[in-house]
């Protein structure tokens, strides 16, 4: 049968359909086409991915911000770490600790303004960004409780070490995930090489 030959018939068969049928079918081929992009125009296509995008970044960033909220309430490291910074007066919680998307590769940071960044498109798990947040809140410690100068590559590298050391970030699981097996001096090697990256 040519292609010609093919839309005829079904070109026949779709008149044949009652109006509800008729509606369903196109309910079903619209999905198949959102879901595949097949069919689509170019800019029907352009419209599909950005929504899609939009769609994948809300979904994102609403789990970024259940898990740190779930993090704030159950994660013994990260409310060890809270309590100590209430202590040295900063207090952090979901108002200051936004979920945003992020450029480079990388799952957080700390601003010197008190401000804790969580990378929703870059995190994996949970267990990911209890990680995030402990190293980003040894960074807010450390800038509490010491004179901290971010400009000073010292300093920097000071923090950047206590927090790859600290946070979990050079657990042998994590080291494992990342493909970095070693069982002598693993520890110190990942945070020497963290650390560096961060600077």
């Amino acid at each position: 049968m040519t292609p010609g030959e093919r839309s005829r018939v079904f070109r026949q068969k779709y008149e044949a359909m009652s109006s509800d049928e008729r509606s369903m079918f196109n309910n079903w081929s619209r999905a198949i086409s959102d879901f595949t992009g097949w069919g689509l125009s170019e800019s029907e296509q352009k419209e599909r991915e950005v929504r899609k995008s939009y769609e994948k970044d809300k979904s994102d960033c609403l789990r970024c911000e259940k898990w740190r909220n779930e993090l704030l309430k159950t994660s013994p490291l990260v409310i060890f770490m809270s309590e100590n910074l209430k202590k040295s007066g900063m207090s952090f919680d979901h108002s200051n600790m936004p979920c945003m998307k992020c450029d480079e590769m990388r799952s957080g940071g700390f601003s010197s303004d008190g401000v804790i960044q969580l990378c929703y498109n870059n995190l994996f798990s949970k267990g990911h960004l209890e990680t995030t947040m402990a190293h980003e809140m040894v960074h807010a410690y450390d800038q509490a409780n010491f004179n901290l100068d971010w400009y000073n590559l010292e300093h920097h590298a000071c923090t950047e070490i206590r927090a790859a050391s600290l946070s979990g970030d050079c657990t042998w699981f994590q080291e494992m995930m990342r493909g970095n097996i070693g069982f002598l001096k693993h520890h110190q090697v990942c945070v020497k090489r963290r650390a560096a990256i961060s600077v």
